[in-house]
């Protein structure tokens, strides 16, 4: 078995914890709609791959709901963002000094989520630091789970997939992984840490 020499992590429910349920119910809510539409559905994906700016998708929903204000729907949009435990940043600052692998970030996020944790979490630019690269969908035009985002970080840093262990919540994200070879951890973020990789995963370690 290959060592590892990589570890790639999301971001959302890895480090910073999300409200996925409330923020749809939220918006639904808000929106007065039983589900999100197509055409909402499409806008979002173009804007978390950086096709539309800020601006055009802010405008979108003004226009689809015009009895809605620009605040009202950043609000709605960032509602899904929550706390980051402490804990997790000193864990990859203890990766990050150690020095023992290649610390990777590869996440869905657009613009305007990255901005709020920004200028939300106090320690964010440290937290950032830690990565040797921090890749965001909407600044590489890729997102997971599609097979051409993890092809681009194997081109670009030269990596080998079964030298690299991939941690996401999201099982279609590391159901495409585990097909292109490489080694994965599907967190379960209602009962699992990242700081417990090293237990977790042990056999790969």
């Amino acid at each position: 078995m290959s060592k590892i020499s990589t570890l790639i992590f999301d971001f959302g429910d890895v480090f910073i914890n999300l409200d996925k349920e409330g923020a749809m119910q939220n918006a639904l809510n808000l929106f007065k709609v039983k589900a999100f539409e197509k055409d909402m559905l499409n806008t979002n994906t173009l804007y978390e791959v950086g096709a539309i700016s800020t601006k055009q998708f802010l405008k979108f929903y003004s226009n689809k709901f015009p009895n809605l204000n620009e605040a009202e729907i950043i609000d709605a949009w960032n509602f899904i963002i929550k706390d980051f435990p402490t804990h997790r940043l000193e864990f990859i600052q203890n990766l990050a000094q150690d020095k023992s692998f290649n610390l990777m970030l590869l996440s869905n996020t657009n613009e305007m989520h990255i901005n709020f944790i920004a200028s939300s979490v106090s320690f964010y630019q440290d937290f950032k630091s830690c990565f040797d690269k921090f890749y965001l969908s909407h600044e590489i035009h890729l997102r997971k789970p599609n097979t051409d985002i993890f092809e681009f970080v194997l081109r670009e840093n030269g990596l080998k997939p079964n030298e690299c262990l991939f941690i996401d919540d999201t099982k279609d994200n590391t159901l495409t992984a585990d097909k292109l070879g490489f080694n994965t951890w599907t967190i379960d973020e209602t009962k699992e840490d990242i700081i417990t990789i090293f237990e977790t995963k042990q056999a790969l370690f």
